[in-house]
């Protein structure tokens, strides 16, 4: 098992999840609206993104029109927050830096997540299993979700 950066963030610990490998959880309770955590890493290019992301770096958090994060660095705390249909948390990107806030009241030992917000594009690649009760099944922004469900009842009722 790789060994878990738990560099005393006072927010943040990183455990095994229940939803995917490690999760990020809350080591006190947190109030809504609260600036949790930073994503960090390398600046890349989209290309260098591309890359990266064809070579299974599942890390790679869009930041602008030029440039990516890389969050693939041990340091990177932030990288363990899985995705969930019905998170507690949302990334918000502010001067070229990504945060994750609190979207509610999270409770000490909460699980920490937020919607990674894919495209509808190729989410036949990306299931979801965060198990709340709004699980779409497949990770996409929530915008997404009722094209989702049209396009699953769709395939439901032509199967290839």
């Amino acid at each position: 098992m790789p060994k878990l950066p738990h560099k005393d963030h006072p927010l943040v610990k990183a455990k095994k999840s229940g939803i995917h490998g490690h999760g990020g959880y809350a080591r006190t309770a947190i109030s809504k609206g609260k600036r949790i955590i930073e994503y960090v890493g390398p600046l890349v290019s989209k290309e260098e993104a591309a890359e990266a992301l064809s070579e299974q770096n599942e890390y790679i958090f869009t930041l602008d029109e030029d440039h990516d994060i890389d969050g693939s660095v041990l340091w990177n705390l932030a990288r363990y927050l899985n995705h969930s249909c019905e998170p507690n948390c949302e990334s918000d990107i502010r001067k070229g830096r990504v945060w994750i806030y609190a979207t509610r009241a999270i409770a000490k030992g909460e699980e920490l997540t937020y919607n990674y917000g894919y495209e509808l594009d190729g989410f036949e690649d990306r299931p979801c299993r965060c198990g709340s009760d709004q699980c779409q099944g497949y990770m996409v922004a929530e915008e997404h979700f009722k094209s989702l469900k049209k396009r699953l009842r769709k395939q439901k009722k032509n199967p290839s």
